[in-house]
């Protein structure tokens, strides 16, 4: 019978803390679709501030916050946006930005560090006398940090560079920020500083922060001006939003501060992993809380079979293909959890005949 939980399929989840219902259930409300909302004011205010931005505006989930952003800048139907192949908005987010916005994606191969060579950025950008045969680039995205790289981090100086040459063409930058302070602890930069190129950004707080519902989008008044409006065109219109928005508020005050934790954490379970025979990592390309690893080719181990192993002994995570698992460490996740996961990890690529309890027994013998 499994005793004991470890779920680390991803940071989206974390339950609410006694903080976050206490004051969820104390929270100040008003109708948000009439701009009321006295706490939904207070978190769109906060993380504007935090960013260093004009404004912002919550939303129910960070797919509709870079929905609603790349549709803001790329008003005119067969637009084009520049964003990497392996970026979130291209990958995971069903495809929105064409199917409900008309806007074309055009894809530059993302590197191993979640970054787009600039050269490449640059060459493809259209130029404007094919308009007649192109679509006009209107957008570049950037992802920071990276989820499908492991969670790397895009640096300062790499976001001021594609800044630039958004201007230098007059385009727009938007960042999809779902873990934007995960990449601006592990760099120990602000996180406004970190998007300070960007003109609009989309902030998760149910990711790394570990409130249970929503996302935070900032960028100039106009940008929010407009981005209301297609809010509520969306269905992402609610009205006693301070309700989520009171807990948003509690995993700002609480949780930012537990990120270079959880950061160690995985960079202990990196390194656990690292020393079992069977899988291959890049322990030093764990730079915040997302790990993954490759089943080694030619093991007696499939992917579907190590997760159901794991699950008998309460360990979550995450096939990503045949050969793959995502890990994602987050707040509720304590040390003790990570060293518990890796001895069932070490179990399960032992011989069948040493029984589960014994091999616990003789990691003390």
């Amino acid at each position: 019978m499994v005793t004991k939980t470890v779920d680390l399929r991803s940071d989206t989840v974390t339950k609410p803390t006694e903080a976050m219902r206490a004051a969820m259930a104390d929270a100040e409300v008003d109708d948000d679709v009439l701009c009321c909302d006295p706490t939904a004011q207070r978190l769109e205010t906060e993380v504007a501030k935090i960013t260093g931005k004009e404004a912002g505006l919550f939303v129910p989930s960070g797919t509709m916050g870079n929905l609603i952003s790349v549709l803001v800048h790329c008003e005119v139907r067969g637009s084009e946006v520049i964003l990497g192949d392996n970026c979130h908005i291209h990958i995971y987010e069903n495809g929105g930005i064409s199917t409900i916005g008309g806007v074309h994606p055009r894809t530059v191969k993302n590197n191993e560090d979640g970054t787009m060579d600039i050269d490449l950025i640059e060459a493809a950008i259209r130029d404007p006398k094919g308009a007649l045969v192109y679509p006009t680039t209107r957008l570049i995205c950037l992802e920071n940090s990276h989820a499908n790289t492991g969670g790397k981090c895009l640096s300062v100086e790499y976001t001021d560079k594609v800044g630039e040459l958004a201007k230098k063409h007059g385009l727009k930058l938007h960042i999809d920020g779902a873990r934007i302070f995960n990449a601006a602890v592990a760099l120990g930069v602000p996180v406004d500083r970190l998007v300070q190129a960007a003109d609009s950004v989309s902030v998760c707080i149910s990711k790394g922060l570990g409130a249970p519902v929503g996302s935070v989008i900032v960028g100039s008044e106009s940008f929010i001006t407009k981005a209301r409006r297609l809010r509520k065109t969306l269905g992402g219109g609610m009205r006693q939003v301070g309700i989520l928005c009171a807990a948003a508020l509690v995993a700002l005050r609480e949780n930012v501060g537990k990120l270079e934790s959880d950061h160690k954490k995985a960079k202990i379970l990196a390194e656990g992993l690292n020393k079992i025979r069977g899988l291959a990592l890049n322990v030093a390309s764990v730079e915040t809380n997302i790990i993954y690893f490759d089943i080694n080719e030619g093991s007696n181990m499939t992917v579907q079979k190590l997760c159901k192993n794991l699950e008998e002994h309460g360990i979550l995570v995450m096939p990503e293909t045949s050969t793959r698992v995502r890990l994602v460490v987050h707040h509720q996740i304590s040390e003790n959890d990570v060293h518990y996961a890796l001895s069932c990890f070490q179990v399960i690529h032992i011989p069948l005949s040493i029984s589960f309890p014994r091999f616990l027994e003789s990691l003390y013998d």
